[in-house]
């Protein structure tokens, strides 16, 4: 009877310590104050940058206000394009931002966002978290000093905005058309000039004719931006973003600084923000969309031969880059693998029941 007593005692006692220590073990964390910029303008506060303020909230939370990161928008510290590089040499902790926006450094960033006839937002998840695209595309930006988190994806993009109809593969020829990443390079097999122009400086680009058509997101953001004031035409079918993810892209040296429990606030932080991101692009789409058609934007979808044509050249390019960058191909196997199940996956159930309730619900 005595020795159950004791145990019992001994348990209290032991549960009152792990309570009352808790307190101590998170005031003994060191207070720490970070910068993340991002590659999107502060009017994008519903969405894309938006959702760093939601990071930034949720770590502060998680740490008991003990670790906080300030947020910038792109031009506040460096251009919406060099954010990457920020990140890299240490002017700034973290950063938001597409990793696709890095081509011109080497063609296998665009794995980390989009490329074209790509994963859908649900198979990019799944790869990233379930099928190994976490660690291989670390693998591959670690040589940048930097590590990525996933945080966020749009879904699919629209086809952009227009001041002419594209009906035919010939009507691409000539096009000026600001387009980013990987795109760029497989439009410019049917004769179009690609621009990569950031976010903030594409209104004025087509507002002088500086351009012929622009891509930007979707409705949600493309209405903030004002595009149909200066293109009518609105086309669908964003063939090189059909699930577009977002990175948080830390240093590494300063990652591997962080105690351990802040390491998981901002992972944690993250993935809450990709889910959030997802969520707010499928609310706000649908009724930005209604007004954009109230306010004259003319809605169109790409022809099928045009469509082919694309996903051909597409097939040409990955051909050609994989002959050449074997990190490319390692990536690219790896990503087109997985999305070959999805599709049989998907054609097994969710379309079909997709297409019947397409028919019934009016």
């Amino acid at each position: 009877m005595q020795r159950r007593s004791f145990i019992q005692k001994a348990a209290v006692g032991a549960t009152a310590g792990t309570i009352l220590g808790a307190p101590a073990i998170v005031h003994a964390q060191p207070t720490i104050r970070w910068r993340l910029t991002s590659s999107f303008p502060r009017s994008l506060g519903d969405t894309l940058f938006g959702i760093s303020d939601t990071v930034a909230r949720r770590v502060a939370s998680l740490t008991d206000g003990k670790f906080t990161i300030t947020t910038h928008s792109a031009g506040e510290i460096v251009p919406a394009l060099q954010v990457l590089d920020a990140v890299q040499n240490g002017t700034v902790e973290l950063g938001h931002t597409a990793m696709y926006y890095y081509f011109g450094k080497d063609p296998t960033y665009a794995f980390g966002t989009a490329v074209p006839f790509g994963l859908n937002y649900r198979q990019f998840n799944a790869w990233w978290h379930h099928g190994g695209g976490d660690k291989i595309f670390n693998d591959f930006v670690r040589k940048s000093n930097v590590m990525a988190l996933l945080t966020g994806n749009t879904g699919e993009q629209t086809g952009g905005w227009f001041r002419r109809e594209i009906n035919t593969v010939d009507d691409l020829k000539g096009l000026k058309f600001r387009v980013g990443g990987f795109a760029g390079q497989v439009l410019t097999k049917l004769g179009v000039v690609p621009q990569q122009i950031a976010g903030g400086d594409i209104y004025s680009a087509l507002e002088k004719g500086t351009i012929d058509a622009a891509e930007w997101v979707g409705p949600a953001d493309d209405e903030k931006l004002g595009f149909v004031k200066v293109a009518k035409f609105y086309y669908a079918q964003g063939w090189w973003e059909v699930g577009p993810a977002l990175h948080t892209i830390i240093n590494m040296k300063a990652w591997e600084s962080l105690p351990p429990a802040y390491q998981s606030a901002i992972q944690a932080a993250c993935y809450e923000g990709t889910v959030d991101l997802t969520a707010r692009y499928d609310a706000f789409n649908i009724q930005a969309l209604k007004r954009l058609l109230a306010a004259g934007a003319q809605l169109r979808a790409f022809s099928t031969p045009v469509m082919n044509a694309c996903y051909q050249a597409a097939q040409e390019v990955y051909a050609e880059t994989n002959a050449k960058n074997p990190e490319f191909k390692k990536i690219h196997d790896s990503y087109f693998g997985f999305q070959r199940d999805q599709i049989a996956w998907a054609q097994v159930i969710e379309n079909r029941m997709a297409q019947f309730l397409a028919s019934v619900v009016k």
